[in-house]
C-alpha cells in the first residue's frame, strides 16, 4: 500500500499535492510541509503496525488441536455425533398409530399397528441417502404445538440412530432447505455482481472470508478458553483489512475509512464491558447461553456477550465510516479550493443524515429479532419496567446503545482522519483567499499581472 493514492478523487496524488503547494505557496520561504503526505504516511504506518498486532494476536490466540467432548443433548444413543439422511415424503394420511415399522428401514407397506389405541399424522418417507438409500421408512406425529406438518413431495431431513439393541432408528430432525437456500444466496449473489459489477464480487469473497475467520478462528478459540475480547478484536480486525481493502481497494480512501472502524471498534470493546459490568448482564435469559453454559462449563456467556456485541457492531460500523471516507474525498476533489474545515463541515452534514437513519436501523434490526420475546412478555402480566430491566431485553438495548455510540463517535473521527488525506495543509492561509486566487491563475500571467 502506498502513501499516495493512484485514484484522482483521492485528492493526494504526487501531481495535485505538487501543483497545490506551488499555487499557493510560492513568495513564502517559510511555507509549512503539507500535511496530507506526512498524514498519509502517519495512516499507513498505524495500519501496518496495527496489521502486524493482529497478525500477533492471531497466533498466539490460535486454537489448539484438544478435542471437546460433545454435549449429552447433541449425542447419539451410542454417545457420537448426530448424522441425518435425507427422504421424501412420498405419502400422508391420519390413522392408528404403534406400527412396529416406525421409524426403521423397509421395504414395501409398513407393518399395521397391532391396535387402534389413537390416531396420529403417518408420514412414508422414502430414504435417500445413507447405508439404506432405496428403503422406506414410517414417521409418526401426535398432533401438537410445534410438531411438523409434512406434506407429500416435501424433503426432510432424518435423524440415523441405533437402539441399544443395534437396530437402526430414524426420527425427524428438520425440513430439507438445501435447494432453496441456494436459490436464495445464488439470486443474492448475481444481483450484488450485477448491479456493483466487479466490486460486488470482491464484497463476495470479502463476506466469505468473514465467515472464514468466525469458524476457522474465532469460535474454535472461544471454545478453547482464550479471553472474549482479545479474540473479537483480532477476528474483527481481521474481517475489517480483508473486508475494506477487497472491497473498496487498497487506496488512503480506503485507509481511512479502515482507520477509524479499527478504533471505533476498539471503543465498542471498552463500551461493551463497561456497559455490561454496569448492568450486570449475565445472558442466560436465553436458551441457547444457558445450554452452553450447561455443558461447555469453561466458555465465559460473559465473554460470549462481549464477543456478540463487538462482532455485531462491525457491519453498521463498517457502512458509516466508508461513507464518510468517500464524502471527504469526493468533496475535496470536486472544489479543490475548499479548506479542510469547510470540507469537514459539509462531510459531517453528510454523517448527520446517516447517523439519524442508521441508528434506526440498528435498534429496529434488534427490536426485530427480539419480538417473540416481546411478545411473550406482552401476555405476562409484567410492568412495563420490569419487562425492560429484564436480562434477555436488557441485553439488546445494551447492545443497540453501544454501537449506536460508536457509531455516532466513529463519524468525526473517520471524517477528521479522511480530511487529513484529502487535503494537505498549504500557506493559503498566510496568502490571498485561494477562491479569489483561483481565477487570477486562471487566466493568463498578463491578466494576473494586472
Amino acid at each position: 500500500m502506498e502513501p499516495h493514492g493512484t485514484q484522482p478523487s483521492d485528492g493526494i496524488s504526487p501531481g495535485s499535492t505538487s501543483h497545490v503547494g506551488h499555487g499557493h505557496g510560492h513568495g513564502h520561504s517559510d511555507s509549512p510541509v503539507p500535511l496530507g503526505p506526512v498524514a498519509a504516511k502517519v495512516v499507513v504506518g498505524l495500519l501496518v503496525a496495527i496489521a502486524i498486532a493482529v497478525i500477533a494476536g492471531a497466533i498466539a490466540l490460535w486454537p489448539s488441536e484438544q478435542s471437546v467432548d460433545i454435549p449429552l443433548p447433541f449425542q447419539t444413543t451410542g454417545g457420537g455425533a448426530v448424522t441425518t439422511e435425507a427422504g421424501t415424503v412420498t405419502s400422508q394420511s391420519i390413522g392408528s398409530c404403534g406400527s412396529p415399522d416406525a421409524g426403521r428401514p423397509f421395504s414395501g407397506n409398513p407393518t399395521p399397528p397391532v391396535n387402534d389405541s389413537y390416531e396420529c399424522q403417518r408420514s412414508i418417507i422414502d430414504i435417500t441417502t445413507g447405508d439404506d438409500a432405496g428403503k422406506r421408512t414410517v414417521l409418526e406425529i401426535a398432533p401438537g404445538p410445534g410438531q411438523p406438518d409434512l406434506r407429500t413431495g416435501e424433503g426432510i431431513r432424518l435423524v440415523k440412530q441405533t437402539d441399544p439393541a443395534g437396530a437402526v432408528q430414524y426420527s425427524f430432525n428438520d425440513y430439507s432447505r438445501g435447494l432453496p437456500l441456494s436459490i436464495i444466496v445464488a439470486v443474492f449473489a448475481v444481483v450484488i455482481c450485477v448491479v456493483a459489477r466487479w466490486r460486488g464480487f470482491r464484497a463476495l469473497v470479502g463476506l466469505v472470508i468473514a465467515f472464514a475467520v468466525l469458524v476457522v478462528f474465532m469460535l474454535p478459540a472461544l471454545l478453547d478458553g482464550a479471553p472474549a475480547i482479545p479474540v473479537a478484536l483480532v477476528a474483527g480486525a481481521i474481517i475489517l483489512y480483508a473486508v475494506l481493502y477487497l472491497a473498496h481497494g487498497v487506496n488512503l480512501r480506503t485507509s481511512s475509512a479502515l482507520l477509524g472502524t479499527l478504533t471505533s471498534m476498539g471503543l465498542a470493546a471498552v463500551l461493551s464491558y463497561v456497559a455490561i459490568r454496569m448492568t450486570h448482564l449475565t445472558g442466560l435469559s436465553e436458551e441457547q447461553n444457558t445450554e452452553v453454559q450447561t455443558y461447555i462449563t469453561h466458555v465465559s456467556i460473559t465473554g460470549l456477550l462481549l464477543a456478540g456485541f463487538i462482532i455485531g457492531s462491525l457491519g453498521v460500523l463498517n457502512d458509516v465510516t466508508i461513507t464518510q471516507a468517500s464524502a471527504a474525498f469526493e468533496l475535496a476533489s470536486v472544489d479543490k479550493t475548499a479548506s479542510r474545515r469547510e470540507i469537514f463541515g459539509a462531510a459531517m452534514r453528510v454523517g448527520r443524515d446517516h447517523i439519524a437513519s442508521t441508528v434506526y436501523t440498528l435498534v429496529l434490526a434488534y427490536a426485530g429479532g427480539a419480538l417473540p420475546l416481546l411478545l411473550l412478555f406482552s401476555v405476562a402480566g409484567r410492568s412495563f419496567q420490569d419487562v425492560l430491566t429484564g436480562d434477555a431485553v436488557a441485553i439488546e438495548i445494551v447492545r443497540s446503545s453501544v454501537g449506536g455510540v460508536a457509531l455516532a463517535l466513529s463519524v468525526p473521527l473517520t471524517t477528521a482522519i479522511a480530511v487529513l488525506l484529502a487535503r494537505p495543509i498549504t500557506s493559503s492561509r498566510t496568502s490571498p483567499s485561494p477562491r479569489a486566487a483561483k481565477p487570477a491563475r486562471s487566466r493568463g500571467s498578463g491578466r494576473h499581472s494586472a
